[in-house]
């Protein structure tokens, strides 16, 4: 019998969405107001209808060990969209990510400088 306790290993997750589903990092905007007042925690989430974030991973095909599987979602992996804010599912383990139905995606955000705006 080993008297030494082992240190934990650890482990990272990967999340593979299913069906037409997306995983999604969102972004939490600067809680300020424009007179640059600090608003508290959730403050502004609460007024908000729609989250922004980036598609962290899609759903895929028939993944093989020489090929990730090809995007079947529809939405490009690192795309920057708006979904409301009561769609889709939290994980448990990281309340950043989201999965969310395709369908639930509002819109797709480009970002672009303001010379190339006008």
């Amino acid at each position: 019998m080993n008297d030494k306790l082992e240190p934990p290993s650890r482990s990272h997750r990967l999340i593979l969405p299913l069906g037409m589903r997306v995983l999604i990092r969102v972004i939490k905007e600067e809680e300020r107001t424009e007179t640059g007042l600090y608003l508290p925690d959730g403050a502004k989430e609460a007024q908000d209808e729609a989250l922004y974030g980036q598609i962290i991973e899609v759903a895929r095909d028939k993944p093989t060990a020489d090929d990730i599987g090809e995007n079947v979602s529809g939405v490009p992996n690192g795309a920057m969209v708006l979904f409301r804010k009561e769609s889709g599912v939290r994980v448990p383990w990281d309340d950043a990510l989201r999965l969310l139905d395709v369908k639930d995606i509002l819109a797709t955000v480009e970002e672009i400088s303001d010379e190339e705006a006008h």
